[in-house]
């Protein structure tokens, strides 16, 4: 036997880290030489995993790089030099990569995932039920939006190649099992053939990354449709063109409409798309702790407490409904008279201060509040941040290069005001509401915060108990009995449950005006005079769907922070 001094000098150099301590506990009765081999093996083969990790990680992400370059120096090409690269070559290479794409997401589900031990966790934070909605709703809008166009080729096929019919049918095959993929797995953490997964998903990413850039910047479907109205124009005054017409006027009607609304929904689906693959590319080899792959317990959503908010929000959802009705019956005639545009930017003037001190008034709650932050590392909350702060970018972008627009031209006419005073008041709000949330999102929610020596007792627990059982009971008790002795409200969490009901309704509001309808800022013409046709169409192809891939991104982050509240 050795002496106590003995085992207490062999025992001291495994507990200088974690593994060294497993390894103790686990190999009570080896020597001391045995257990610092195993420290030294354990620790090799931790560090080996967490390298090859690190390589698929960089080679996949270098695969995504080099797609996104080649892709974006095809589309380049086109626009400044359409004659060596048409948009039928970068058509080509889009099928080419969705194909590829096609045939990795249908191996992933009966290949990869149907293998032992593929997916041993699922993230609880990834996929949120909005997330998964909102690229539902957007990948049936993008299916129509296709099938759109289909209608409008065959309609005019007797001027048109019948090849450009393929490209939309191979978009609308991809679209759907992307869909019902992502809708099914996006929660998945792989941990079988990691390197050709992660590879499959970044290739899938920087597919649906092109096709966004593609969707921004190409309008030849928009210039082939202002040509047809012209020609037509043009053929009812009893001059002739040469310009490839329909043969039925109603039915084009109908294809025509139908494309031109639902064509943001594309760029809004390809954002979606490229959120979800890159949070999956991030669980892929992840190990979550066995707590942790079980949701936690969040309240439901309910609107106890809240009474101001709701009606407030309401008051503005009526009001905007009411406006953008107006504005739509009257975007259906040859031209919109200038009282609409006023209408339109009087309403977000009036709107966009009030959330603006809002969202300034819950910053404030925040910095007197108990509750304290949230430090642990949570991907999800650290990409949800990410990509409020991006999609604010969007629209913040239009309302700058409206100012200059505004600025350098008529700063001094009434609607040329109110769309000055719109875009800064847009810049000021999308500012202040990304404090708010980005602020309730840090801060750890009242479930989940453990009163004063809760800790101390649940480690005299695991010692005293030997049924993890018991254990779990034990802590359900204790969650309950804390929610229940702090649930009375008092007026911080009741002014902030006021202010998020009020902010989600607003912001439910501002996304539906540009979603579903015609866009004023592309509409009211001055600065498409000022920039060009075909910069202003990319610069606002650009920002209107970030913009509602903003407000819905926002309404997902206040949603959290009323249930936190």
């Amino acid at each position: 036997m050795a002496s106590p001094e003995a085992r207490e000098t062999g025992a001291a150099p495994a507990k200088e880290n974690q593994v060294a301590m497993g390894a103790e506990v686990t190999g009570g009765h080896t020597s001391p030489r045995q257990k610092s081999w195993l420290v030294r093996h354990f620790s090799l083969l931790l560090r080996r995993d967490r390298q090859a990790q690190k390589a698929g990680q960089l080679f996949s992400g270098l695969l995504a790089l080099n797609v996104v370059f080649l892709g974006g120096a095809f589309i380049c090409s086109m626009i400044f030099n359409n004659v060596a690269v048409t948009l039928g070559d970068v058509w080509i290479l889009l099928a080419a990569l969705k194909a590829l794409s096609l045939l990795w997401l249908l191996y992933y589900v009966a290949g990869t995932t149907c293998r032992p031990h593929a997916v041993l966790y699922r993230d609880p934070h990834a996929g949120p039920i909005w997330v998964r909605g909102s690229l539902l709703l957007f990948g049936s809008c993008t299916i129509c939006l296709n099938v759109f166009r289909v209608g409008y080729d065959m309609s005019h096929i007797h001027c048109k190649s019948q090849l450009e019919l393929i490209f939309p049918a191979i978009e609308i095959i991809f679209i759907g099992v992307q869909t019902w993929v992502l809708w099914k797995h996006c929660k998945d953490c792989v941990q079988v053939q990691t390197n050709f997964t992660r590879c499959g998903l970044m290739l899938t990413l920087a597919t649906n990354l092109l096709m966004w850039v593609l969707a921004v910047t190409n309008d030849s479907m928009h210039r082939e449709i202002e040509a047809e109205l012209s020609a037509l124009m043009e053929k009812f005054s009893g001059n002739d063109t040469n310009t490839c017409l329909c043969l039925n006027a109603t039915v084009c009607e109908v294809f025509r409409k139908g494309y031109l609304m639902l064509y943001p929904f594309s760029t809004e689906y390809c954002l979606i798309c490229c959120a979800v693959l890159f949070v999956m590319w991030k669980n892929v080899g992840r190990r979550l702790a066995p707590h942790a792959s079980a949701h936690p317990g969040t309240p439901p959503f309910h609107l106890l407490g809240a009474i101001f908010g709701p009606l407030l929000g309401l008051l503005v959802l009526v009001a905007g409904t009411c406006v953008f009705v107006l504005f739509q019956i009257e975007a259906s005639g040859p031209t919109i008279a200038r009282q609409y545009f006023t209408l339109y930017y009087a309403f977000y003037a009036a709107v966009l201060p009030a959330m603006s001190l809002a969202c300034l008034a819950g910053t404030a709650i925040h910095g007197l509040e108990e509750r304290e932050l949230d430090t642990l590392k949570n991907p999800t909350r650290s990409l949800d941040v990410v990509l409020l702060m991006g999609a604010a970018l969007g629209q913040m972008g239009i309302a700058y290069f409206s100012i200059v627009a505004i600025v350098a031209t008529r700063p001094h006419e009434l609607l040329n005001r109110l769309i000055l005073a719109y875009s800064l008041l847009l810049i000021l709000q999308h500012i202040a509401q990304n404090l708010f949330v980005i602020e309730g999102l840090h801060r750890r929610p009242v479930w989940e915060a453990a009163p004063e020596g809760l800790g101390e007792k649940q480690d005299a627990e695991l010692h005293r108990r030997g049924s993890l059982l018991e254990l779990g009971q034990g802590l359900q008790r204790a969650s309950l009995a804390y929610i229940h002795s702090y649930s009375h409200l008092n007026w911080k969490r009741r002014a902030l449950k006021e202010i998020s009901v009020f902010l989600i309704l607003c912001n439910v509001t501002l996304w539906m005006m540009p979603a579903f309808g015609i866009h004023p800022e592309f509409e009211n013409g001055l600065e498409k005079d000022f920039y060009g046709y075909r910069t202003w169409f990319a610069i606002v192809n650009f920002g209107l769907p970030l913009g509602v891939f903003y407000r819905m991104h926002s309404v997902g982050g206040l949603v959290e922070v009323y249930l936190g509240a």
